[in-house]
Formats: C-alpha cells, sequence, structure tokens
C-alpha cells in the first residue's frame, strides 16, 4: 500500500500562527492554571492579527509574545500586531462550571507498531526532515511502500543543499537506508521542484491556526475527528479529548500486542460523560472500559494545566514523548 505524508517547518505561516497561539495559552497557564483559551492568529504581509476569547487572571502581552514567537521562528524584521481578544461567552463557561465538556466533537486516537514513535512511517520520516530545516520556511512530503520509501520532496526557503547541511545529513541518515531496491537518492529526491526561492513566510503568503490539521495529527492517512488544538485549554475536548485518546491507543497497542489501534470518542458540549467511546484493534472493535473519560479526569491524569503547549504546536502532537504518548 501506497502512503504519502508531510510536515512542515516551524517556520512556515500556519505554524509560525499554531506557535503564537499555544504561546500565549501557556503565558496564561504559567500565571492562571484555570485559563480558558480559544485563541487564533491570523498572520501574513507584515500584520498578525490574534483574536478569540480568554478568561483568566494572568496579566500577559499578547503583542509582545507574537513579535517574540516570530522572531523565534527565524524572522528579524519587524512585524504589527492586532489583538481582538474577548472573555469566554457565559452561555459556554456554564457547561464548563458543571464540569462538562467545553464543546461537541469526535476525538481520534492512534497508534501502530511501525515506529519507535508508535505512528505512521512516512510522518516520522517527514516530521524528521522538517526539523533539519531549522527556522526557514519549508515542507516535506515522503512517499513509503511495505517500509520502503520510494519518493521524497523538501521545498525549502534559502535552501542549503550542500554536503554539510542538516537536511543532507539527516537524508543520508534517516531516507536512503530505507530506499526501495533498485532506487537511488538523486532520482527519488525532489529539491525545490519549482526552483530556489528567498521571499517565505508572511511575506509570502498568510499563515493562519489549525490550518495543518493532518500534519498535527497522524498524517493524511489515520481519520481526523475534531477541530484543531492549537490555542485551545483543556476543557477543549477538541484537544484534551484527542490527547487521551492516543494515550488509551497506546495502552491497548502495548497490552494486547497490537499492530494498530484507533480509539473514537465523542462528546456532547455540556456534559461530561462521553456519547461514544471505542477502541479498534487490528480491525476489531470494542468498548473502551477502565478509563475515566470525563474532561475533569482527563485534564488532571494529563497534567494539562500546566504550560507546554507550544511545543506541540512545532513537529506534531502525538509521538514527540509527551504525557499521551506514554
Amino acid at each position: 500500500m501506497l502512503k504519502t505524508a508531510e510536515s512542515v517547518s516551524i517556520a512556515h505561516p500556519d505554524k509560525v500562527c499554531d506557535q503564537i497561539s499555544d504561546a500565549v495559552l501557556d503565558a496564561c497557564l504559567a500565571q492562571d492554571s484555570q485559563t480558558r483559551a480559544a485563541i487564533e492568529v491570523l498572520g501574513g504581509h507584515g500584520i498578525i492579527t490574534v483574536c478569540g476569547e480568554l478568561t483568566t487572571r494572568a496579566h500577559i502581552n499578547i503583542r509582545k509574545i507574537a513579535q517574540e514567537v516570530y522572531r523565534d521562528c527565524g524572522y528579524s524584521e519587524n512585524i504589527g500586531v492586532t489583538v481582538n481578544v474577548v472573555e469566554q461567552s457565559p452561555e459556554i463557561g456554564h457547561g464548563v462550571d458543571n464540569e462538562g465538556a467545553g464543546d461537541q466533537g469526535i476525538m481520534v486516537g492512534y497508534a501502530c507498531d511501525e515506529t519507535p514513535e508508535l505512528l505512521p512511517l512516512e510522518v516520522v520520516l517527514a516530521r524528521k526532515l522538517t526539523r533539519a530545516m531549522g527556522a526557514n520556511d519549508g515542507k516535506s512530503q515522503v512517499t513509503v511502500e511495505n517500509g520502503k520509501v520510494l519518493s521524497v520532496l523538501t521545498s525549502v526557503c534559502n535552501a542549503d543543499y550542500g554536503k554539510k547541511s542538516e537536511l543532507v545529513k539527516v537524508v543520508k541518515k534517516e531516507i536512503e537506508p530505507l530506499l526501495a531496491p533498485g532506487l537511488k537518492l538523486d532520482k527519488v529526491w525532489l529539491r525545490n521542484p519549482n526552483g530556489d526561492w528567498s521571499i517565505g513566510g508572511f511575506n509570502a503568503d498568510t499563515g493562519l491556526t489549525g490550518r495543518k490539521l493532518a500534519v498535527d495529527n497522524y498524517g493524511p492517512n489515520i481519520p481526523l475527528g475534531g477541530g484543531c488544538f492549537s490555542g485551545k485549554d483543556a476543557t477543549k475536548v477538541d484537544r484534551s479529548g484527542a490527547y487521551f485518546s492516543r494515550r488509551i491507543a497506546v495502552d491497548y497497542l502495548k497490552k494486547r500486542k497490537a499492530h494498530e489501534v484507533y480509539v473514537h470518542i465523542a462528546y456532547a458540549i455540556g456534559v461530561a460523560e462521553p456519547t461514544m467511546a471505542t477502541v479498534t484493534i487490528d480491525g476489531r472493535q470494542e468498548p473502551i472500559r477502565g478509563y475515566d473519560l470525563r474532561p475533569k479526569s482527563i485534564i488532571k491524569s494529563l497534567k494539562l494545566r500546566r504550560p507546554q503547549f507550544r511545543e506541540t504546536a512545532k513537529y506534531g502532537h502525538f509521538g514527540n514523548g509527551f504525557e499521551w504518548d506514554k
């Protein structure tokens, strides 16, 4: 079976926005663990716009946070920041106050035995390539079949494909040994196929929080459930429920010595108990048993009241050693 996945670097416009959303959340959680947040960021062509809802006792400078993240992602020029953030709707807050889910949604968890990260091989390889790009706007794409690599694509702003570059080192170490028999690296590796480019980031394109859902999850070959994660506190089951679904999938994979596990959990807004909770182990579905799936319990179990989320926004929310991967 042919499978392809992509990843994007930390300097990609969408990933910059994800990181700003989560950096705002982290700054609030550092002062107020009960913060409720739903922060969206739009960036492009000299302006970053931060919009959304925030209920917190923390005192933070959102403009400064956005500018600091922008610099951390490799951009040195000044950029304007506009902020339009209000308190959470009291009608939404009422359900959360009663320990219900902060929204409805269907969460998908996944784990497989393909890699040490318990993720699909194509996803892991694509991420390794974008990590090697550092703070340069870029994307990667890897196609595999039966554990062997068939094609590789890297598009990097101000690309360095010299022998000593980190990207070339990673390709030689991680990709070349997995090439399918008969294939040569120079034939299957597409490097900046549209030509070299030096105008990247918000100077070339807009970015938006939550636009890289497949990259954030398990790649395009695994179903997506709810909405995006970044900028949302853990009362939003889009985030906490998805993280706990991953934890359950990892648990079942190890306990049953399975090859592949899917978890599906559905919630109704304002209701603590899920409306559905199933695990599918190597193709056989059964009810999830032995877990407290109420949002309050999930938040406590995974320690989701502490600042940690900007890191999740960089190279995927799963398979990077987070609490829910263990």
